[in-house]
């Protein structure tokens, strides 16, 4: 089944994603599925790192589906769900449905919901005042199941799923000897009770006769009828009322727009259609979907009424960090622990901020206050997210409150912290099987200082050597990298968990200058040890930015 996503809240984390980010998204939905009304969903806005993957495949959790902007789309839309037709009823079915609905346009589908065309209230007006054509019955293969229905007529003789495809449709209110003038082979002749003007109409080979105001079909006219093979049909109707519905037997087939279709799809962006919608008169415009299966319609008016996607942001508050298009959307919390960023909101939302080490933490306490029981997987998720944002509890990011939180989830979750830590670096930290860019954007973030963008990414290893097979593959790659990303100076950070030491790479006009200025040592080829270093919320950032904005 596909995916209703007009009333679901994406609860996501930052662009390139840590543990952090995509475990506090999953536990952070499953707890305000509990709590509040609505479907909250936990998405992610990047890859996810073998790190991260290592901690689902753990708890058997589902990868959160990527979402690489928040522009509306038209499945976003109040989509109108007209109903497809097939392109044989008649024009009269056709104008009474639209007519319940009250819409404006009818889709033309076939059996398996593909959409064969359009036919709108204008299409049949036009074929009702402009036709003149006294064979056009015949030119749209007219199924005589749809004569009887427009006449509320009785068959006699003939077959109702057979069609009226030869001939013109004439009025016999005359002699017989004046009728045989007009009436030619396969001609439709409407006319009333006289037996000689019915017996004439047979002989001449008519295709069909139509006798009107419940005249009176004998047995002799019947079985002319069946020995000329002419269709004979009754209607309670008088002559000239039979006249003026017969047109409206004809199938929509005849008068649909089937080519030249101007049509979206549930994917498409609003800002990709409403230019087109705009310049176009059409009323209603016909929606697709994946499958291009017909869904409803939408006009004009429903781009008035659209709503924004919902979202609670979680491990971040930057406008630059933020999922695609952030300025579409409508943020409704932010779940956070780094500094106050360049993030606005039109309304009000709901914000909690706290000085701990990770966002996990928060929403372990948010699970306490609430009085929400953890499960097992979610408490795996939460306290592996603690892991990897603390370093193990090495980062000076690190609080107490991290600490005793991560301790009490590891027993929910029946794992050792230390032992557990241990298998996740190790699953990040494969440098051997990663690309510089799959390294490059495993953690990174972009800052906006003095008109200025800066570009921080960070790994963390166990062991040296996978830092090194890390910082040899980054070398060039962080040139192209700065460049692409439009990035004033980038730094990268190679952190050596177990000494506790950080390798900086600079890259940029005045990288160098600025890491020297911060941190009081020679940068040299681009790169510079800082001891005791292993936090870019706490430590990195600080002092960087301090630095650029003066």
């Amino acid at each position: 089944m596909e995916e209703n996503t007009k009333n679901q809240i994406y609860v996501i984390g930052h662009k390139n994603p840590d543990t952090d980010s995509i475990c506090s998204a999953i536990a952070y939905a499953y707890l305000k599925n509990q709590t509040d009304d609505g479907e909250f969903v936990p998405k992610r806005a990047g890859s996810i790192s073998t790190e991260t993957q290592y901690v689902l495949n753990r708890f058997q959790i589902e990868t959160p589906g990527y979402v690489p902007n928040v522009k509306t789309k038209v499945s976003d839309m109040e989509i109108r769900h007209t109903e497809g037709v097939k392109k044989s009823i008649s024009l009269k079915n056709a104008w009474t449905i639209l007519n319940e609905t009250k819409g404006t346009t009818l889709p033309i589908v076939t059996d398996d919901n593909m959409l064969e065309g359009l036919i709108s209230i204008g299409d049949i007006a036009r074929s009702y005042m402009a036709v003149i054509d006294s064979a056009i019955l015949s030119k749209a293969h007219t199924q005589y199941k749809n004569i009887l229905e427009t006449l509320d007529g009785t068959l006699y003789v003939g077959d109702e799923e057979a069609y009226f495809d030869k001939g013109k449709v004439v009025v016999a209110a005359s002699s017989p000897e004046v009728m045989e003038s007009y009436i030619e082979p396969n001609d439709m002749v409407i006319l009333g009770n006289r037996y000689e003007t019915q017996l004439c109409a047979i002989e001449m080979n008519a295709g069909c006769i139509i006798l009107c105001g419940d005249a009176k079909v004998t047995k002799t006219i019947q079985i002319l009828g069946r020995e000329k093979n002419c269709t004979i049909i009754a209607t309670p109707y008088d002559t000239y009322t039979v006249a003026h519905l017969i047109n409206q037997s004809m199938p929509i087939s005849y008068f649909m727009k089937a080519e030249d279709l101007i049509l979206f799809h549930e994917d498409d962006f609003t800002d990709d259609i409403k230019d087109i919608m705009a310049s176009k008169r059409h009323r209603d415009f016909p929606i697709l979907d994946k499958k291009e299966q017909y869904v409803g319609t939408i006009s004009r008016r429903n781009l008035l009424g659209i709503k924004k996607r919902r979202l609670i942001l979680v491990d971040h508050n930057e406008a630059t960090q933020a999922v695609d298009h952030i300025e579409d959307a409508q943020i409704l919390e932010i779940i956070d622990h780094h500094r106050l960023g360049s993030l606005e909101t039109v309304m009000p939302v709901f914000f909690r901020n706290q000085p701990v080490g990770c966002t996990a933490t928060i929403i372990y306490q948010m699970f306490v206050e609430k009085g929400i029981e953890i499960p097992s997987h979610i408490a795996g998720l939460l306290c592996a997210a603690i892991i990897s944002d603390t370093l193990l509890f090495r980062s000076p990011t690190c609080t107490s409150v991290d600490c005793d939180a991560a301790r009490y989830l590891a027993q929910l979750a029946g794992i050792d912290c230390e032992k557990f830590a241990l298998e996740m670096f190790e699953a990040g930290s494969n440098m051997k099987s990663k690309t510089a860019e799959q390294i490059f954007f495993q953690d990174f973030k972009v800052y906006e200082v003095e008109k200025m963008s800066v570009g921080v990414a960070q790994i963390s290893c166990m062991a040296k050597t996978d830092l090194d097979i890390a910082k040899s593959k980054l070398k060039e790659y962080l040139k192209k990298a700065r460049k692409e990303q439009g990035l004033n100076m980038l730094f990268f950070m190679l952190t050596d968990i177990m000494s506790e030491t950080t390798e900086l790479l600079c890259e940029g006009d005045g990288a160098e200058r600025t890491a020297k200025e911060a941190f009081g040592v020679e940068v040299e080829e681009g790169s510079v040890i800082l001891p005791n270093v292993i936090s870019r919320k706490k430590q990195l950032i600080p002092s960087l930015l301090s630095k650029l904005q003066k």
